[in-house]
């Protein structure tokens, strides 16, 4: 028998309406925080960005492929990996569907990468992803927009992530900490998705999630909004969907996997 409160239907649709005014609430202030994402100073980029992707080089003018917006999803990927962050993998399975209507609205979706495109290009293929897909490799924009950091920076604490300075990376023998990963219960995240990414921890975390928006105008382009870490937690849409099952998100350790990889 459930331990759960229980009620008559009268119970329900009275705790039911009490909820719906704080969901209305919580939809009002994230229109109001849309409207002030959209209100944020737009700060122009001149560094001449270049990618690889599946029809050739290309510039950052060139992903807007004739929109005037640009949405990237930074996917954790970096020259070392195996295979894709599985967090990220999460997150990317539900961009196929999408992409199209955004396309049709002025706005081009993609995924960016620091391995090479012959690396994204097959685990995009072992995936069944469509979205359009560039590498960065060789190039500093990982960097320059906070998703990328050095052994140095790891070392001696010189990474920003998520607007905030991290701690000095321990010493050998000293007790490890996990670098933050988009979800809520998950701590263990960083050493599992690093086994499974064919790489250490260290090596793992110094890709980092994130996604940043572009706009186009005049032949200039600016960077306009950036979010990293819980800041992506809309854009998961497996989480959207637990966070209204009955047992919410659930979590006591890592429970997912590649889409392929859960046994039939």
């Amino acid at each position: 028998m459930t331990t759960h409160k229980t009620g008559t239907r009268e119970d329900w649709v009275a705790a039911r309406l009490e909820l719906l005014d704080a969901e209305k609430a919580l939809t009002r202030r994230s229109d109001e925080l849309a409207r002030q994402r959209q209100e944020l100073p737009w700060v122009r980029i001149d560094n001449a960005y270049r990618f690889e992707t599946k029809e050739g080089n290309a510039s950052l003018a060139d992903l807007f492929r004739g929109r005037s917006q640009l949405l990237m999803y930074h996917f954790m990927f970096g020259p070392d990996y195996t295979a894709g962050c599985p967090a990220c993998s999460a997150i990317a399975d539900g961009f196929n569907g999408f992409t199209a209507h955004l396309a049709n609205h002025d706005v081009m979706l993609w995924a960016v990468s620091r391995a090479p495109f012959a690396k994204l290009h097959a685990y995009r293929q072992r995936m069944g992803w469509t979205f359009p897909w560039a590498s960065s490799f060789g190039s500093d924009f990982n960097g320059d927009f906070n998703v990328w950091f050095s052994e140095q920076q790891q070392r001696e604490g010189g990474i920003e992530y998520n607007y905030q300075r991290e701690a000095p990376a321990p010493s050998q023998g000293a007790q490890k900490r996990e670098a933050d990963i988009p979800s809520r219960t998950t701590p263990d995240g960083a050493t599992l998705f690093a086994s499974m990414t064919g790489t250490d921890k260290a090596t793992y975390t110094r890709e980092r999630p994130g996604m940043s928006a572009f706009a186009l105008e005049d032949g200039v382009i600016y960077h306009t909004y950036s979010a990293y870490a819980r800041g992506l937690d809309g854009l998961w849409g497996m989480y959207q969907w637990l966070d209204r099952a009955p047992k919410g998100r659930n979590e006591t350790g890592v429970w997912f996997r590649r889409r392929d990889e859960y046994k039939a």
